[in-house]
């Protein structure tokens, strides 16, 4: 479930930036409200993944994949908000 919330988030970040820079960096307010809901995304699935892994009956494979992915958005997310925050 974890992957899941991940891809999510990673999809839904890729093309807000996207549309940010199609439309020459003036964003929607929607776009700031699908950044604050992939961020929400993010963090529900790493604490899923956290709680998955230590299950001893499911494979280790997703939950770390998980983990791995929402730690890359809230990573990407992190840097937009300091190179917004500088410039």
């Amino acid at each position: 479930m974890s992957t899941v919330f991940g891809v999510i988030s990673l999809a839904s970040m890729i093309a807000v930036v996207y549309l940010s820079y199609q439309s020459g960096g003036n964003a929607h307010n929607g776009y700031g409200l699908t950044g604050v809901l992939s961020t929400i995304f993010s963090f529900i699935g790493l604490a899923l993944g956290m709680i998955s892994i230590r299950d001893k009956t499911c494979f280790k494979f997703f939950p770390v994949l998980g983990i791995i992915i929402n730690l890359l958005v809230l990573g990407g997310v992190s840097l937009i908000l300091y190179v917004g925050s500088i410039l």
